[in-house]
Parts: structure tokens; C-alpha cells; sequence
């Protein structure tokens, strides 16, 4: 077969399913475009620690085109959708290009989701890219150095408020990493204040934190956040978020660093496609993981909404969920081209793990439970393992090292002024530019 009869797969998204898909079509006889947004994939599970300042931007990314390289049947396109023409089987993108394609796999991930109150976002930022891990950073660090700068206590205690909204994983790793860094890193950096009275607090609508996990893991987590001084708030709602201030339940909170963790939105493919989705936007699929009206499409990771058989929820939108699903589209593929049996997709839990902090963590493998020092051990080798690259495998594992010996992060940089600056939430007298 020549290339120019060769199907034309065309794959939207480089995050985990993404190019787990296009991966597992390297150099098979199909013609593939891998198109993303950005130039390189990112790994997510390690976006807090660059936004605690524990790590940088390029120790947990790498640009798509060198992962692919080897691969002479890929070609990589930093480009947007604009609209999917499911009958002319074609690709539109924001500047100007079409894709034909066959074979369609939609992996395209997700977005910050604040439940019909998008205004709150310029004040609690959320954490899905390296754009928001370093804004998160420099309002974390701006915070600090403005307390120090702060003439009144009042000014100083608002500025070492810390709010973290939502007590899933990713709340609850931000909420033990600006705990450790208040705690153990800035220790000793300032003259006026003192780190270690920063005021975290995870709050929560659902009563128990890490909702998905165990209630005997859920538990040990809490207690390993609050004997980092962490403030747990559960069964607690937000209600309104503005400059300075932040409204949990009856009580009106004054602060000025939010965070928000609490929600996520699918992206839009769902209205590119017409297609039938759930309440937070994840396109419904059948168990080919496909379109139930177009079997051409594959829509996967963090997009898709599918209930494997005899389960009652969805999978979630976790890294193992996403490159699983993506193994198997492009096995589909491969296996339609030949008319060979297709099979129908099956995921392989292993277990789920999340970290609180240094020496603090919990995992549930299967049935087999950890948590505290050994359950953190785990949880360090099974990220490290799971990095793409030899270098960054290397380089974020000695960080971790130098970190756990000198309770260090090296990267405490504010570049760029600091957004929290420029919100509206000033004290004429006391509220400084940095």
C-alpha cells in the first residue's frame, strides 16, 4: 500500500491518551496527525509541585516533536480546532488549515469548571497548564513578600491566608506543598513575619477529603494535612469569591491568595460534534469508545464519559484511565483496517495513589493500602518511572533528593511582577507594589 492510500488518522490533543495513541501508531502503516494547542506534553500529576516552586516548567514537559521523532508515519501540528465536519470527515482549525481524515480520535482533556460562576476565576486561579502553575507560584510567593512589606497586622494576616478550594487530589497536594513551604522553606527568610503562621485552608463541600478514595485512606489524609497545620473545611460551600474576600458558608474570610480545585469542564468537542454529553461536558460513548452514530470517531481521556459494564459511575479522568484508552483506539484502528475481531475496551485499575507532603501519602494498589512514609516512597518512584525522558526522570529525582535532605525548593522566582498585584483588592496606605 502506498502512503498516499494509507488510512489518515488524525489525533486532537498531546496529553496522556493523545499520544499514548499516537505512540501505539508509530510506524504502522497509517498516515497520523498529532495536533496540539502547545508544543509539548505536559505531566500533569506534577503541575503542583512547579506551582509550589518545587520543580520548573521543563522537568515535567517535553516538546511533542522530540517524543515523536522516531515516529517517520507522524507528523506533530501546534495548531487549534476550530470545527469538526463529521460528514466531509474533515478538521478545521483557527488558522485557516483542514485535516482529512478516516479515523478521528478526540482527546482533548479538560478545563477549570466553576459551576456557573466563571468570574471567580481572576481571583482563584486554577491548575491544568504551566501558564497557571507559574501564576499560582508567583501569587503564592507574592503573598509572602507582601506580608512582610504589610504596615498593619491585619494586612499581614490577610496576606498569609491561603485559601485552597476543592479536596480532591490536587487540592490536597497544593494544600500540603504551600504548607511545607511555609513550614520548613521560607523558615528564616524574612525579619517581619514568620512563614510558619501562614494559615492554609482546604475547603471542601463534600464531607471527607480524596472522595475517591477509601474512607480509612480519606481519614489518614486529613490527619496528615492538619498535622501540617492545614485547616480542613468539609461539608462547607462557596458561595461568592471577590477581592480580598471569600464567603464559606456563612462566613465571610478575609484573604487574598485563592486557589480553586474544586471543579472540572470537558472541553468543547462535545459541541464540535453535536454530541450527546454529560453535566460536565463529557462526550457519552459506547464500548469501542466511540461515537454511538459514528463508529469513525473515538473520543477518549478526560472527553470521554464511559460506564464499563456492570459499574455503576464513569471512569475518571486520571493519566492511567486516558493511556489506556488511548493503547486501545489505536489497536482498533489497526484492527478495522485488517477487519480482525475488535474487542471492546476494558480498563485495568492499579490503584490509585496521592500525596500530602514529605513522608506523607496514600495509595490504595488494588486492595493493598499505604499511606504515611512508605505509601510517599511509592508514590515518588511510581511519578519518576512514569516521567517521559531519561533526563527529566534523573533531574527531578535529584531534586527530590536535595529537597527531602535540605528541606529546600530551589525555585522560588517571581518573574513578572506578580499578577496578584494588579487585582483590585488594594489597601490605598498598605498594599505595596512587589
Amino acid at each position: 500500500m502506498t502512503t498516499s492510500q494509507r488510512p489518515r488518522v488524525v489525533i486532537i490533543g498531546a496529553g496522556f491518551g493523545g499520544l499514548s495513541a499516537a505512540k501505539s501508531l508509530a510506524n504502522k502503516d497509517v498516515d497520523v496527525s498529532l495536533i496540539d494547542k502547545h508544543n509539548h506534553h505536559l505531566f500533569q500529576p506534577l503541575l503542583y509541585q512547579v506551582a509550589s516552586a518545587a520543580l520548573t516548567a521543563a522537568e515535567i514537559a517535553m516538546p511533542i516533536r522530540h517524543i515523536m521523532r522516531k515516529a517517520e508515519n507522524v507528523a506533530v501540528y501546534m495548531n487549534e480546532i476550530s470545527a469538526i465536519d463529521q460528514e466531509k470527515k474533515i478538521i478545521r482549525t483557527i488558522y485557516g488549515r483542514e485535516f482529512s481524515y478516516d479515523y478521528l480520535v478526540v482527546a482533548t482533556g479538560a478545563r477549570h469548571s466553576y459551576f456557573g460562576n466563571d468570574q471567580w476565576a481572576e481571583f482563584a486561579p486554577g491548575l491544568k497548564t504551566i501558564e497557571d502553575a507559574r501564576e499560582i507560584r508567583q501569587r503564592v510567593l507574592t503573598a509572602f513578600e507582601k506580608a512582610e512589606m504589610a504596615e498593619t497586622e491585619k494586612d499581614r494576616e490577610d496576606y498569609l491566608n491561603f485559601v485552597i478550594v476543592g479536596a480532591g487530589p490536587t487540592g490536597v497536594e497544593l494544600a500540603g506543598a504551600i504548607a511545607e513551604l511555609a513550614n520548613h522553606t521560607l523558615t528564616g527568610d524574612f525579619h517581619h513575619i514568620t512563614p510558619e503562621s501562614a494559615r492554609i485552608i482546604l475547603v471542601d463541600a463534600a464531607p471527607r477529603v480524596l472522595m475517591s478514595f477509601d474512607e480509612e485512606l480519606s481519614q489518614k489524609a486529613q490527619k496528615q494535612l492538619e498535622s501540617l497545620g492545614v485547616e480542613v473545611r468539609l461539608n462547607c460551600m462557596v458561595k461568592h469569591i471577590e477581592p480580598g474576600y471569600i464567603t464559606l458558608g456563612e462566613e465571610k474570610l478575609s484573604a487574598r491568595t485563592f486557589i480553586w480545585a474544586a471543579g472540572v469542564q470537558a472541553s468543547a468537542a462535545g459541541k464540535w460534534l453535536d454530541a450527546e454529553c454529560d453535566r460536565t461536558g463529557r462526550v457519552i460513548v459506547n464500548e469501542h469508545l466511540t461515537l454511538p452514530n459514528n463508529p469513525d470517531i473515538y473520543i477518549i481521556g478526560d472527553t470521554a464519559h464511559y460506564i464499563p459494564e456492570g459499574e455503576e459511575r464513569p471512569l475518571p479522568g486520571v493519566a492511567p484511565v486516558a493511556k489506556q484508552m488511548g493503547n486501545f483506539v489505536a489497536q482498533d484502528i489497526l484492527a478495522r483496517i485488517k477487519n480482525d475481531k475488535r474487542p471492546r475496551f476494558k480498563y485495568k485499575d492499579y490503584g490509585s495513589m496521592a500525596t500530602i507532603g514529605r513522608n506523607r501519602a496514600i495509595g490504595d494498589l488494588n486492595g493493598f493500602k499505604v499511606s504515611g512514609f512508605f505509601g510517599w516512597l511509592m508514590w515518588c518512584f511510581a511519578h519518576v518511572y512514569y516521567l517521559i525522558g531519561f533526563k527529566n526522570r534523573l533531574i527531578v529525582a535529584f531534586r527530590w533528593l536535595v529537597s527531602y535532605l535540605t528541606l529546600n525548593r530551589g525555585v522560588r522566582l517571581i518573574i513578572g511582577g506578580g499578577k496578584i498585584s494588579d487585582l483590585p483588592h488594594k489597601t490605598p496606605e498598605n498594599d505595596y507594589q512587589v
